[in-house]
Order: C-alpha cells, then structure tokens, then sequence
C-alpha cells in the first residue's frame, strides 16, 4: 500500500508520455496527408513550381538518399544511445559541458556531410540567405542608414528575403566573418555549426545556475542529440538561438551570484547579450518571456532593470547608427504581408507551425512534455517548470502572430532546446527508449528529405 501512489504516478506519467508522442506523430501526419488528399494549397507559388516533391509542412522535398557519412552518422547515434546516460550522469560538470560542445558538433557535421560537402555549403550560399549581401558590404554605416529603406519590395535595391527579414546584426555577423577571411560557403557553414554546437552547454549552464544540475544531466543526452541538429548545422537561426541562450544563461548566472557586484556584471553582460540577440532577430523579443521565467524562478526582480537596461542600451546603440528597430518592423510587417505570407493560409500553418516544430524537435518531444505536465517532480522544480512553459508560451505567441507561416523548422530553433528539458522527467525506464526514438528521428529525417535548411 505504501508504494501504491507511486506506482500510480508512474504509471500516469508512461500514458502521458505515450499520448503525447502520439499526438505529434499525429499532428505531423495530418499536416503532411491533408494538403494531400484536399488539394489544399498550403505552400507559395515558388515553391510549388520548384518541385513536385516540395513536402508541407517542411520547407523542404522528399528525396530519400543515403551517403558517404551514413555511417558516422549512425555509428554516433549507436554510441549515444547505449552511452548517453552514463557520459551526461559521470562526468565532471566541466568535463560534460566541454564534451557536450565536442558531442554535438560531431553529431550535427554528421548529419549533414550525409550530404557531402555541399551539405556544409548549400544552404549559406543560397543567394536568399546573408553571405552573398555580407560580400558586397564595405561601409557599415551605410548599411545602417540605409537599411530600412532597403526592406521593401518596391525598393530598387531591396533587400534578399532573409536580410530584409531580420535586423542587421545577422547580417553583421557574417560581414565579420568575411572580413576575418572565413566568408566561404563552405567555411562559413563550419562556423555556424561551430558556434550552434555551443547551445546545449548554453542550456545546460542554465539549468545549473537555477539549481537543477541533475534536470540538466538527465536532459543533456536529448540536448545535444537532437533531431533539430538536422536544421541547427549551418543554419543562421542556429547562431541566434544560441546567443539567445547564452544570454539567458548568463541572466541565470546572475541570479545565482551571492555578491552584489558579481550579479550586477553578470546581469550587464546578459542585457548586452540579450539586446544582441534581438538585433538578430525581430522574433526574439519573446526572449523576454524566458528572461522573465528565470526571474520569477530566482525572485531576482532587482536584476530586471538591470539587463532591460544594458538591452536597450544596444537597441539604442543600433538607432543611433542609423537603425532604428521600431521603424523597421512595420516596414517589414507591409512586406511580409505583400509577399509569401498572402499564399500562405493561415487556417493550415496555424497548425502546421506545430508539425514541423514536432518533425524539427522530434515527435517524442510531445510525450517529454506531457510527461513534465503531470510529473510531481516537474511541480517540485519549479525553476525548471518556468523554463518550458516560457519555451511553449514562446511558441504559442508566435505561432498565432501569423508572422511565422512555415519555414518554422528552422524559425523557431531558439524555442526548442527549452522544450526539449522536458526529457528529464520523462519515467527513467523510456528515457533510453525516447532517446532511441529522437536518434532514430533525425536519421530518417535526413535521409528521407531534402532540407533546405
């Protein structure tokens, strides 16, 4: 009798981690066959006439495939799921967030030379993505200036889709990288992967500074095998999702800090790093939504106008350039409705958005939350409770926004590894068996379909 209500939650939590991922797959399903079988037209004319094989809710085709690194890449997704557990729960923490850097590299250049070369390079030379305008840069400060007359359509000189898309400092990012001589396609996309390998460690910082170090040895295995590595390896939303996370990280940090002087600093640096990640992206002013989760896990609220203020102060920085945020965004809501997303119903991607989240996370990443949703431990660590209802309420927002009508698998990249803590509370016999599952995902994702991203 003593062990009957544990046995009960256990038992609770296996059919919440079973519905959950039933319903992603389903979701995933549905957003695939629907447009299918309906004749529904989901996707732009671009897009359609490019291939027959374009495949809702991806941006992407379906061509299987396999090639020359099929085999690393499936000899690394053996070797995590029969070692994951052991490397993230034994290792010293300094030893785990080193070799979870090391560990996810490896995992996503895997992937994506199943590919070839071209698996590296594609995708930052695509003349809609940032290297080809970063080339052509040679006065920052006309950049600035210019920017936000160079957003729409009816400009002369209009921007390509992602630069006008995003503020400039993605833009910048790269225009630093060609003048540091990285500026190939090739090398580029090693960098970018270089620096998205970082994120789990990012996280995994974060979850330590909140007190929650065995949440984060349990989750490190899902982090840093992700089916998102598919899309994270040379993705520019890769790079802002992890500075995104480093700040967060960062903002953690500080509310950890017993000295004054030390939380102040470490609350600065995640201001500036925090306003960075917004110049990146006009989406990551949700980044607030997780800042906030932090604070009220910490009951920090002194540190809040501390990082508000270091935060505008690199907004400001930026409109005092010649660029100024809330002058650029309308401009860009006006351009955005004129182009793709008119062709884009929103009756589907409102939905749609959450299959391909699911595809990019991976399905089990439904069971993981629903699990957390009734787990006694979940409510116990509240800090980490915070963290993935910020990481779905961010989705949420989004998703009904209507600015974010497909592309999503690589759009919402800095929402998912806060989704994917979840995994820690899945029940410890199907932490082995989900962790199966998401390696297994991302192989077949990768050699199923051909990913734009």
């Amino acid at each position: 009798p003593i062990c009957m209500p544990s046995v009960r939650t256990a038992t609770i939590r296996r059919r919440a981690t079973v519905i959950g991922s039933g319903v992603a797959l389903a979701l995933i399903a549905a957003a695939v066959v629907v447009p299918v079988v309906t004749g529904w037209d989901v996707a732009t004319r671009a897009a359609r006439s490019a291939d027959d094989r374009a495949i809702a809710p991806l941006h992407g085709l379906w061509v299987p495939h396999v090639g020359a690194a099929t085999a690393a890449a499936v000899l690394i997704a053996v070797l995590a799921w029969r070692f994951g557990d052991r490397w993230a729960l034994t290792l010293s923490w300094r030893a785990l967030l080193a070799s979870s850097a090391v560990a996810a590299a490896t995992w996503m250049l895997a992937l994506a030379f199943v590919d070839g070369p071209t698996g590296i390079s594609r995708v930052l030379g695509n003349p809609y993505e940032y290297l080809r305008t970063a080339r052509e840069v040679d006065d920052i400060g006309v950049l600035l200036t210019t920017y936000v007359s160079r957003i729409p359509y009816a400009a002369d000189d209009n921007w390509v889709t992602h630069v006008a898309g995003h503020p400039p400092g993605m833009l910048l990012f790269f225009v630093a990288l060609v003048r540091l001589g990285l500026g190939s396609d090739f090398t580029a996309g090693i960098v970018v992967s270089l620096v998205a390998a970082t994120l789990p460690a990012a996280v995994l910082t974060t979850l330590r500074a909140l007190g929650a170090e065995a949440v984060a040895r349990r989750a490190a295995p899902f982090l840093v095998f992700t089916p998102a590595a598919v899309f994270l390896a040379v993705s520019a939303d890769a790079v802002i999702a992890t500075v995104g996370a480093w700040g967060i990280a960062s903002l953690a940090v500080a509310a950890s800090r017993p000295r004054t002087a030390a939380m102040i600093a470490w609350a600065a640096v995640a201001g500036i790093v925090l306003g960075a990640t917004v110049m990146m992206s006009y989406g990551m002013l949700l980044l607030g939504i997780l800042a906030l989760a932090v604070l009220i896990a910490t009951r920090r609220w002194v540190l809040l106008p501390i990082a508000a203020a270091t935060a505008s102060a690199v907004v400001l920085g930026f409109a005092a350039g010649g660029f100024a945020l809330w002058e650029a965004y309308p401009v860009l809501a006006a351009r955005y409705a004129d182009g793709i997303a008119s062709e884009r119903p929103y009756a589907y991607w409102v939905w749609g958005n959450l299959a391909a989240l699911a595809i990019c996370a991976g399905p089990a990443v439904g069971g993981a939350i629903a699990a957390t949703a009734v787990s006694p431990e979940a409510r116990r660590r509240s800090a980490v409770r915070w963290l993935i209802v910020a990481g779905a309420l961010m989705v949420l927002l989004a998703d009904l926004s209507g600015m974010s009508k497909a592309e999503v698998e690589r759009i919402w990249l800095p929402f998912v590894p806060w989704l994917t803590i979840a995994f820690a509370f899945v029940p410890a016999p199907w932490r082995r068996r989900l962790l199966a599952a998401q390696l297994v995902w991302a192989l077949l994702v990768q050699h199923l379909l051909y990913t734009v991203w």
